[in-house]
């Protein structure tokens, strides 16, 4: 199966047999009508955002129904004015050479000079302008296919009828606050996915975690229903290179059953799942523990057997975190446990914590790295352990059989907490908690 979606990607893009043998045209077709789509009334979807994976995600539905220009039309959304600094320029530069189809597609839209100038340091280039062209800021090394890019908040949401929601959890409410003032006079509710990883800590009236999907029903207050998750073992450069992955989206039954039909591709498996909690939860969970991960990697010299041990006690503590805070969590199995393996295994949250015990990074530099984007563990730790030292969460000591805040009894989440929050733990300590 896997050796069946590999190979050349510019063989399988939208205008190629790829899409069709997928049956596109009949999914768009069928969401259309879901949506009450007339002749003639373009179905519009927007990404706000445009990091990796929300860059990724836009690109995918591009690449399968972009060639239908006159039913649907996929644009993405990304502030402008962010440059790139001159030896992100000579990468990409490096990158476009080493492809041929990416330079031959350049020189076609009559782009490539811009490049030429922006290796020499005679011109500045825009996030913006090289994500029209296919170049994702915090992902050059993984060109994309050209996307139709607003920089304009206003004009990509006012009219959109699915909105993918691409941004970090730490931007998700303010972002999505502001959409909410363009749509006072909607008749209809959009539908919304997020693919954000990451949670806040609400203490007030009573102690719970407030996951992106909540952030944005509570900013916008568009119906619950309409609004889902999708998560999943995804690295986004090896999705968008044809490897075998899969995902869920999660949410009310009326539309995520449609909407894994539609997302669904050879190289990219959604299935559906009515619990939206307890995958937003392990979804902001899995990037805690993804940062421990890397330094334990790092500390041990990648051993595979302190790797082994480790990823025994997190899942443990997940599992505990997990069941204290959804009311009928769904099992750490199947795609919940291989978001977690694979993200422990290899993301950007693990490459943050093997960079930060190389010392090749340091926590002054912020959790916004030049390259990588975001790295929503940090945010996360903070939040899970303010909302487990809740003393109206105790629960029983198994040991001392004595009630205890819930953080007492998750050793990696405090050690973690000491290291990036409070800055009062060495790496090496990890080891004796």
């Amino acid at each position: 199966m896997i050796s069946s979606v590999q190979g050349d990607h510019s063989s399988k893009l939208s205008n190629g047999p790829f899409a069709n043998s997928n049956g596109a045209k009949e999914k768009l077709n069928e969401l259309r009508h879901l949506l009450g789509k007339s002749e003639g009334d373009l179905l519009r979807i927007v990404g706000i955002g445009a990091g990796a994976w929300g860059s990724v995600f836009a690109a995918l539905l591009q690449d399968a129904y972009g060639q239908f220009r006159e039913k649907v039309q996929i644009r993405i959304w990304r502030r402008p004015g962010r440059s790139v600094d001159k030896s992100t320029a000579e990468h990409l530069f490096e990158v476009i050479n080493s492809r041929e189809d990416v330079l031959r597609r350049l020189i076609r839209r009559c782009a490539y000079l811009k490049y030429v100038e922006g290796r020499l340091g005679d011109r500045t280039l825009y996030a913006d302008e090289i994500l029209r062209d296919g170049f994702c800021l915090n992902m050059i090394d993984t060109p994309l296919c050209p996307l139709k890019v607003v920089t304009n908040l206003q004009e990509a949401v006012w009219d959109a009828d699915i909105v993918i929601n691409g941004l970090p959890s730490t931007e998700t409410r303010e972002v999505f606050e502001e959409i909410s003032k363009y749509w006072k006079e909607r008749i209809t509710a959009p539908i919304i996915i997020s693919l954000a990883k990451g949670i806040e800590a609400a203490l007030d009236p009573l102690p719970r975690i407030v996951t992106p999907t909540q952030m944005i029903q509570s900013a916008t207050k568009v119906p619950i229903e309409n609004i889902l998750y999708l998560g999943g073992p995804n690295i986004a450069s090896e999705i968008y290179n044809r490897e075998y992955a899969n995902a869920r989206i999660c949410g009310a039954e009326k539309w995520r059953k449609p909407l894994a039909k539609f997302l669904r591709q050879p190289h990219f498996i959604v299935w559906d799942n009515s619990d939206l909690v307890t995958h937003e939860v392990m979804g902001g969970l899995k990037n805690v523990y993804a940062i421990g991960a890397g330094m334990v990697a790092s500390l041990t010299n990648e051993s595979a057997t302190s790797k082994s041990v480790y990823f025994a006690h997190c899942t443990s503590e997940m599992i505990f975190i997990t069941h204290l805070i959804a009311e009928e969590p769904e099992k750490l199995a199947g795609p919940l446990l291989a978001d977690t393996y694979v993200t422990l295994l290899k993301g950007r949250n693990a490459w943050y914590g093997q960079m930060l015990a190389k010392g090749e990074l340091s926590l002054d530099m912020g959790d916004s790295i030049k390259g990588k984007g975001m790295i929503q563990g940090v945010s996360a730790v903070g939040a899970f352990y303010e909302l487990l030292s809740q003393t109206s969460l105790n629960v029983l000591h198994p040991d001392d059989n004595k009630p205890v805040a819930p953080v007492e009894l998750c050793p990696i989440l405090k050690t973690l907490d000491k290291i990036l929050i409070k800055g009062k733990c060495q790496y090496r300590q990890f080891f004796k908690h």
